[in-house]
């Protein structure tokens, strides 16, 4: 039987739901599904993804997260859906630098576009079960040591005051130790083989070109899931939801990369609005014995800051797209 309670903590607002095994294996299924679906009918076959239709499968994937969250409402009620939908902008938001990383690794790696969509394939598939090992271990902590909290909202609020004052610092795949490490273990050829991740030279196995990619993309996605997972663990202490929230908000990625890969540029204010976001969260774990923020409060935050950060990035940008439809040579960025 299927429940929702709120806490009877007093000092918290969290949602406690006692979710049955049905929901759990219903979540699953619909999500190897949808990846069944993306692998072997819309991408069955390697080929340059186009901005419209990178555009058109974002909409289905956002349509897709959006609507799991009236099944939340309807099984659990409002509280927890205003939960799972904070979470789902959370991790959408954030996840958004984790985009411009990847086209970095796949520009170093000069990776024909037609076979990017496999690399990160893989790299979401690897993603889920990595977020769902630090969900569950994030949240196993938080019930067994309350303290932990503390730590993750301090942590946030750092790492949002080094978004600020340490400018657009992405990761350099030259410099990477990991790739060094993965040479020393792994049989490495230099020679691509299509989309294939591993092939045979003169009889030997050898790791493809793209297997170096893949990993380079599961251990950045591992470097954001550390601020991800507790931003979201502010907003929610349900497993289901959290889980849900993340698988959603990651199921997506692959179509926006398409979208956003080229457009970092126009998003200047985009990395002001991420520090925000967690800075609120951050402070909303450090003060929750004193005082909690509603659940409906934190969406509401969380959608104005993402909003306000696009659109002045948009607005910041557009003279500089005009002066480039006139072949004219853009006036230089004002300093913020």
């Amino acid at each position: 039987m299927l429940r929702a309670v709120q806490s009877v903590d007093a000092s918290e607002s969290f949602v406690d739901l006692h979710v049955g095994a049905g929901w759990w294996i219903g979540l699953l299924v619909l999500i190897a599904v949808l990846l069944l679906i993306d692998l072997l009918v819309v991408h069955r076959e390697g080929h340059e993804v186009h901005t419209r239709e990178a555009a058109i499968e974002s909409a289905v994937w956002i349509s897709i997260g959006l609507a799991f969250g009236l099944v939340v409402w309807a099984g659990f009620g409002g509280v927890a859906a205003s939960e799972y939908y904070s979470g789902y902008l959370i991790e959408k938001s954030l996840s958004v630098d984790n985009v411009f990383v990847w086209a970095l690794i796949m520009s170093y790696f000069v990776v024909p576009r037609r076979y990017q969509h496999r690399v990160l394939f893989w790299g979401i598939f690897g993603a889920l079960v990595l977020r769902a090992i630090f969900i569950f271990a994030g949240i196993a902590l938080i019930e067994k040591f309350d303290w932990v909290l503390y730590v993750f909202g301090a942590f946030l609020v750092y790492t949002a005051v080094k978004l600020v004052v340490g400018g657009n610092e992405h990761v350099d795949p030259s410099n990477s130790r990991f790739l060094r490490l993965v040479h020393k273990v792994v049989p490495l050829t230099d020679e691509p083989d299509g989309q294939r991740l591993f092939t045979r030279v003169h009889g030997k196995r050898f790791a493809t070109p793209l297997f170096a990619v893949l990993l380079l993309v599961e251990a950045t996605d591992v470097l954001f899931a550390v601020d991800s997972v507790p931003a979201v663990l502010a907003v929610s202490h349900e497993q289901f939801i959290v889980f849900a929230s993340n698988a959603f908000a990651i199921l997506g990625l692959r179509a926006l990369y398409f979208l956003l890969a080229d457009m970092h540029a126009r998003f200047s204010y985009l990395q002001q609005g991420l520090a925000i976001i967690l800075a609120f969260v951050g402070m909303k774990m450090l003060i929750h014995r004193w005082y909690a923020i509603p659940t409906w409060l934190s969406l509401v935050v969380i959608a104005i800051v993402l909003a306000a950060s696009i659109g002045f990035s948009l607005r910041a940008t557009a003279g500089i797209d005009e002066h480039l439809n006139r072949n004219e040579t853009p006036p230089p960025p004002q300093e913020r």
